[in-house]
């Protein structure tokens, strides 16, 4: 369903908004690590095992959120994940222990980011434009979180200076309940059950055994597991790393400053391009160079003009999987069910992500240094970058016989 122009408008601006706040706030807990790890005496892996399973409840609750936002609509997930996601923030913030920790900052901020962000809003913003227009919209909603990164990191990290991490969270659960203003206009959006598409008559079921049995759905569930590696290990201890290398925290502000800025280029131009040129070969492309860019990182002594060169490259390549990886599902089985399918993929990349970060901290731990887990990301991107040669971009055989019915009539 396409939403009138000026709907539209107001809508598009609402979702990027919300996006950017949803992903500005969680961008933002890596500069929480050393003041609670200090606080309590811990040592890095515990609080990076609560950012772990907010990155693996997450991903296990993302297909959860998708078919409930396919189903029932998104403003209504909105307004359960935004409560969710504050409450998450409220209970780090009071936290007293490690349980407290893992509840607040592993599963509530897991289940509320996964109920408004990107599985959730990215679907709902695709189906707001006619098909030949949702790369861009994914890539406009995908460039949107990264402003977030941009713009709400410096802020929560002046905020932990000036008034201590507990309250700069209790003040990040107010802008998190914020999300619920900025999801009014959904209500106008119609569900998957009432969409009056050609794909109309497939069920849920009837979707996932589809999806299930396709090799090539497969093939992208994997590759993502690798992208959420890469960011969430990157997002959670660069500003640790750089601490350790005897960078002030201005450095890691403006890394994780420079690669939300630069990724709000690269999203817009991966999703032009995917809606131009074949989508898997520019997930190949952007996964070579990623690993290109570890390596050159790597191998270089670390200076601030290597870590912003490094920031820089990393932000073009950042988020840019997104319009490319969203858009193959869509392009190989339709929109009816794509939050649902889109958050199975997602829920690899979560996975992915919860390695990143645990074993970040897990192997800093045991041998003092980030190196092992940079140059296994390294890797995995190359390994990556030749699983997505050989999927096979065509929509599934039940799109393409709707299609030849279509033109045939």
């Amino acid at each position: 369903m396409s939403y009138p122009v000026k709907l539209f408008s107001i809508s598009i601006a609402f979702a990027c908004v919300l996006l950017a706040l949803n992903f500005g706030l969680r961008s933002s807990m890596g500069f929480f690590m050393a003041p609670i790890s200090d606080e309590f005496g811990y040592g890095r892996e515990v609080f990076a095992f609560a950012l772990a399973l907010q990155n693996l409840f997450w991903g296990l609750f993302q297909p959860l959120a998708g078919a409930f936002s396919d189903r029932y609509g998104t403003l209504k997930a909105l307004i359960i994940g935004a409560a969710l996601y504050a409450l998450g923030l409220y209970v780090t913030a009071t936290a007293d222990g490690v349980m407290g920790l893992n509840l607040g900052a592993g599963l509530l901020m897991g289940m509320g980011i996964s109920a408004t962000g990107f599985g959730v809003v990215l679907p709902a913003m695709a189906r707001m434009v006619s098909p030949e227009k949702s790369a861009f919209a994914l890539g406009l909603g995908s460039a949107a979180g990264s402003a977030g990164q941009l713009l709400v990191v410096p802020v929560a990290q002046e905020f932990i200076a000036a008034y201590g991490w507990s309250n700069a969270l209790l003040l990040m659960a107010l802008c998190a309940l914020g999300m619920v203003l900025l999801a009014g206009p959904f209500r106008h959006e119609q569900t998957a059950e009432n969409t009056s598409t050609t794909e109309s008559s497939q069920t849920m079921t009837e979707a996932l055994q589809e999806a299930f049995v396709y090799p090539h759905y497969w093939l992208i569930v994997v590759g993502f597991f690798v992208c959420g590696f890469q960011l969430a290990f990157i997002t959670v201890h660069m500003p640790a790393f750089l601490s350790d290398q005897g960078f002030p925290s201005d450095v890691a502000v403006a890394s994780l400053a420079l690669i939300g800025l630069f990724n709000i280029f690269g999203c817009l131009l991966s999703g032009s391009w995917s809606g131009r040129y074949s989508k898997k070969l520019l997930l190949t492309y952007i996964y070579a160079l990623r690993a290109l860019a570890i390596a050159g990182f790597m191998l270089l002594p670390v200076t601030p003009a290597s870590v912003y060169a490094f920031s820089i490259v990393t932000g073009l390549l950042w988020l840019a999987t997104v319009p490319p990886t969203s858009g193959l599902v869509a392009q190989l089985f339709g929109f009816k069910y794509m939050g649902l399918l889109y958050g199975i993929v997602f829920l690899s990349h979560q996975l992915g992500s919860f390695s990143g970060v645990w074993l970040g901290g897990y192997l800093y731990d045991v041998t003092g240094s980030y190196n092992v887990v940079w140059w296994a990301a390294c890797s995995i991107a190359l390994v990556t970058a030749v699983i997505h040669v050989f999927i096979d971009e065509r929509p599934v055989i039940r799109l393409r016989k709707q299609t030849d019915m279509v033109g045939a009539a």
